[in-house]
């Protein structure tokens, strides 16, 4: 029998180790000498970059329906604290840096939030769409990505009017599993971000434009059954495009999906 870890005995020790992860990512953030973006500017950038909208109220398989409403709630609460904020260049965003405890005294609710590829219940659940949001268009930069957790391994719900790759996701967990990215050119960038009655919206801006721009899609995507069970397979790739020409520069993965599905695989065709 596997010996568990320390914070899988009981419910204590898991606050216990909880709370030294996040102790421990408080102490690394004030030592580390990065600049974390802080400064706002109500008056977007000239340059549109790349701009998404996210439908907030989807269904997720079996979950409880009031964990959407309350997710709306959650990424109301979140969004301002984004909206407007300038990412110059030699600094590094990070989300919780800016968005803080998501906790019940400060408005948020209980929204979907996954744990070891579970679907619970938490106070603050459902902000992984923000920064699925955020990443989606940061992968249309050339900002460098520093710190991104995925749901690895598990697709945990069906397609719901998908519109970007699988495996392109994100995992967050206050505060040491954050999203991190870095700007690295002599560009500045800036994040819009507010909601409406039914989507999370974003704008990523700059001060300057580029000579070219990113394309992503996912090649030889199927499911495939192995034993007893189901997975999700393809590749993600991330295309970078010459505007003036049309020529491709550079094509890189960026992402591998080898993922098992966790519902029900009767609609599928799997190969």
């Amino acid at each position: 029998m596997q010996r568990k870890l320390f914070c899988q005995i009981s419910p204590a020790t898991y606050k216990i180790s909880v709370f030294k992860c996040r102790f421990v990512r408080g102490i690394k953030n004030l030592f580390s000498g990065k600049h974390f973006s802080k400064i706002r500017r109500e008056e977007p950038l000239p340059v549109l970059i790349y701009k998404h909208n996210s439908l907030i109220r989807r269904k997720l398989g079996n979950t409880r329906p009031d964990l959407q409403e309350n997710k709306a709630v959650n990424l109301g609460l979140s969004a301002p604290k984004i909206n407007g904020i300038l990412i110059r260049p030699g600094e590094t965003f990070s989300f919780w840096y800016l968005i803080g405890n998501p906790s019940a005294s400060k408005g948020y609710k209980e929204g979907v939030t996954l744990f070891k590829n579970r679907v619970e219940a938490g106070i603050g659940g459902g902000l992984c769409q923000f920064t699925n949001l955020i990443h989606w268009m940061v992968l249309h930069t050339p900002l460098t990505i520093v710190e991104h957790h995925h749901h690895d391994g598990v697709d945990l719900f069906p397609d719901y009017n998908r519109q970007v790759p699988f495996g392109t996701g994100t995992s967050i967990l206050y505060n040491y599993l954050d999203y991190r990215f870095k700007n690295e050119t002599d560009v500045t960038f800036q994040l819009i971000t507010y909601v409406t009655d039914t989507h999370l919206c974003g704008e990523l801006r700059a001060s300057e434009n580029f000579p070219f721009k990113y394309h992503i899609e996912t090649e030889n995507e199927n499911f495939v059954r192995i034993g007893d069970d189901v997975y999700r397979k393809g590749r993600v790739y991330r295309t970078l495009i010459d505007k003036a020409t049309g020529n491709e520069l550079s094509r890189e993965l960026i992402r591998d999906n080898n993922a098992k599905v966790m519902y029900d695989t009767s609609h599928l065709t799997i190969e």
